[in-house]
């Protein structure tokens, strides 16, 4: 997923995607764990995309509080 697509979308919908991410890795994990994958580059993929996430979501909340300030 790209950035320009992760800023479009809804605060909501950004929590959201976190949590099937994090489910995601988690089982990419274990799996792992279990038995070699054929592209472990996957958890990094999938770590680098829960940062991006995480990210805008923090930039959000920070643009939230100033303008908070502001009034």
């Amino acid at each position: 997923m790209e950035q320009e697509v992760i800023i479009e979308m809804s605060s909501v919908e950004l929590v959201e995607r976190l949590e099937e991410e994090r489910t995601q890795l988690t089982k990419l994990k274990l799996n792992h764990a279990v038995s070699p994958l054929e592209n472990p580059n996957k958890i990094k993929i999938f770590r680098r995309m829960i940062a991006r996430i995480e990210t805008e979501l923090k930039k959000r909340s920070i643009e939230e509080n100033q303008t908070e300030k502001v009034q």
